[in-house]
Formats: C-alpha cells, sequence, structure tokens
C-alpha cells in the first residue's frame, strides 16, 4: 500500500494531504483559540491593574484604598494564570501535533530508494 502511495505521489510538488487532515484542522483552531484566551486573560489583568491604580490615586476615598491593593493582588494572579495555561495547552498541542503530523510515507532507512 505504501509502495503504491510512494508511486502515485513521486511527481506532485506538495505532499498529499494526509488522511487525518480534519484532526490537523481542529488542532490548528484549538491553538487560535489558545492564543485568544491568553490574550483575554492580559486585558483583564491590564484592566485590573488600571483599576488598582485607580483606586490607589484617589485622596478623597482613603477608606477603600485596600480595594486598590487587591485588584494589583488579584491582577498578578489573572497574568500568572494566563500565562501558566496557555504554556500547559501548548505542550500539549505540541505533543499532539508531532503524533498527528508523522509522515504515512516513509522512506527505506537503508538508502536503496524502495519504500518500506
Amino acid at each position: 500500500m505504501k509502495r503504491q502511495a510512494k508511486k502515485l505521489f513521486k511527481y506532485l510538488r506538495t505532499k498529499p494531504v494526509p488522511v487525518n487532515t480534519r484532526e490537523i484542522l481542529a488542532l490548528e483552531r484549538t491553538k487560535l483559540a489558545n492564543e485568544r484566551t491568553l490574550l483575554a486573560y492580559i486585558r483583564a489583568s491590564l484592566y485590573l491593574l488600571l483599576g488598582g491604580l485607580a483606586l490607589l490615586q484617589l485622596e478623597e476615598f482613603k477608606q477603600i484604598q485596600w480595594l486598590g491593593y487587591v485588584a494589583l493582588v488579584v491582577c498578578v494572579i489573572f497574568l500568572m494564570v494566563g500565562i501558566v495555561r496557555y504554556v500547559s495547552l501548548s505542550r500539549r498541542l505540541h505533543k499532539w501535533n508531532r503524533i498527528l503530523f508523522t509522515d504515512t510515507i516513509t522512506e527505506d532507512p537503508s538508502g536503496s530508494g524502495e519504500s518500506v
């Protein structure tokens, strides 16, 4: 079967479309969603940072200054959670990427030119 596929796609300039194209495209969509999620965490973190700094700058409301400090701590926590989730999912997706992109058409390691 592999020998026939090798002969069939011998003169093509591009690789044939793998059988698992649907899974590969789903993996790409998941990567993009992972990036969007990280950006959402960063955006929420920046909003908390701005809100916390604004509360700390208000001189008339000294009794709620603690809320500004809480917002700054939550800002850092949001950023760290977003980065940790992004890195862990990215590593998992990289493992799936290696599994899905393995070549189904391989050559003989002895170099004789015949396919396995």
